[in-house]
């Protein structure tokens, strides 16, 4: 079980507290469901249908769209995003993932969206009726959101989109997509609009799913003269980059939160292993080498946390952006949670490399995570910017 001493940090409220607390005890009692692993696409949205019911049945989906339990003004409540990113991720990466996509995929109109939009979206998402999707990569262009060629094209009281998006996360499973496209190729090739496309729309299907190394539905997204409504633009038509960066700015520290629970898996159950396990006569848990990579899982663990939820904590205290923050809160616990996971696997051995054991499965889970919402070297950039021109 991992330690809870960092809730007595003073970035937290008792509420704050109480939900890690529910996190735990929902994750115990939905034991069976949390350890399932899917075999093949159907099983995969299967899980995901029933994970995303029990979230929501709980109430914590309600923390996706800043309707409740908020400790802030602005609707989001990223300490408490962030918390339930590393209860839910600790035990089951499918289950981060459904709770994630919730608020990621219905972020744009958290932030952004009307009276209406919000009215007919937002109680779906809250409920587990309505599943959620953020569609901004493309094959041609997944950090280089510049290249995106995706467009829309005005057409008397609507938008006429045509192009395609890679790597949507709940793709063939959302009932509704934020998309992100070109609104004005002639004059300013770079204004992005962002459009809720749903399911039904003609013009839209998708296009394949995605086979990846941890379960997680995934896939292409084709949109084919797909006619959408005035009413389903978020926002202006040319500050869809903007809405996209300021909900990415939300959740990218979310990942973080999601791969350090991930290493407080992989280092407790390195620890219960080291104290088991029996070799030459003493438990592994005795010798020096394995102390070390105990001290050196900690260590990361510990300062993983200090940067995410002071990126959180910033983020709720009223900081417009937290660009910077957030990249190395990302970038810093995506990167260590893949080291402390190594070490985990080197420490089980052969136990650590079997298909389906705790280790394999954390190992499959954390790499995708230095890559989607930013890769590490694109953090990287974002951080020695934001130095460079701060100075």
């Amino acid at each position: 079980m991992a330690e809870k001493s960092f809730l007595e940090w003073p970035f937290f409220h008792d509420a704050h507290r109480a939900l890690y607390q529910q996190l735990v005890e929902w994750r115990e009692d939905q034991s069976d469901l949390c350890t399932r692993e899917p075999v093949d696409f159907q099983s995969e949205d299967v899980l995901a249908r029933e994970l995303i019911s029990s979230l929501a049945e709980a109430g914590f989906l309600a923390l996706c769209v800043g309707e409740e339990h908020s400790q802030t003004h602005s609707g989001l409540d990223v300490r408490s995003l962030c918390l339930s990113r590393e209860a839910l991720a600790y035990a089951s990466p499918m289950a981060d993932f459904c709770f994630a996509m919730q608020g990621l995929g219905s972020g744009p109109i958290s932030l952004f969206g009307t009276k209406e939009q919000r009215e007919k979206y937002l109680a779906g998402v809250r409920e587990g009726e309505l599943i959620a999707a953020f569609a901004l990569s493309e094959k041609k262009a997944g950090s280089d959101v510049s290249a995106i060629s995706c467009n829309a094209v005005k057409d008397g009281d609507g938008y006429i989109l045509n192009g395609e998006k890679a790597w949507i996360s709940n793709a063939g499973l959302a009932d509704f997509y934020v998309v992100f496209a070109k609104t004005d190729l002639e004059n300013n090739p770079k204004a992005l609009g962002a459009f809720i496309v749903e399911k039904g729309d003609r013009g839209f299907r998708v296009e394949e799913r995605n086979q990846i190394i941890s379960p997680h539905p995934l896939g292409t997204l084709s949109l084919n003269q797909c006619r959408i409504p005035k009413g389903r633009l978020i926002g202006d038509p040319t500050k869809g980059f903007r809405i996209a960066m300021a909900t990415l700015d939300v959740f990218r520290t979310t990942v973080g939160a999601a791969a350090l629970g991930f290493a407080k898996r992989a280092l407790d159950e390195t620890i219960r292993h080291a104290k088991q396990r029996e070799l030459f006569g003493q438990h592994l848990s005795d010798f020096q080498m394995i102390q070390s990579h105990i001290a050196e899982m900690d260590s990361e663990v510990d300062a993983s946390s200090l940067l995410i939820y002071r990126s959180a904590w910033l983020k709720d205290s009223g900081a417009e952006r937290i660009t910077r923050e957030s990249s190395i809160a990302k970038l810093y616990a995506t990167d260590s949670a893949q080291r402390t996971i190594d070490r985990a696997v080197q420490v089980f051995g052969g136990l650590g490399v079997t298909s389906n054991s705790v280790p394999e499965r954390l190992y499959r889970a954390i790499r995708p995570l230095r890559i989607y919402e930013g890769a590490s070297e694109i953090q990287k950039i974002v951080i020695a910017r934001q130095v460079l021109e701060r100075n």
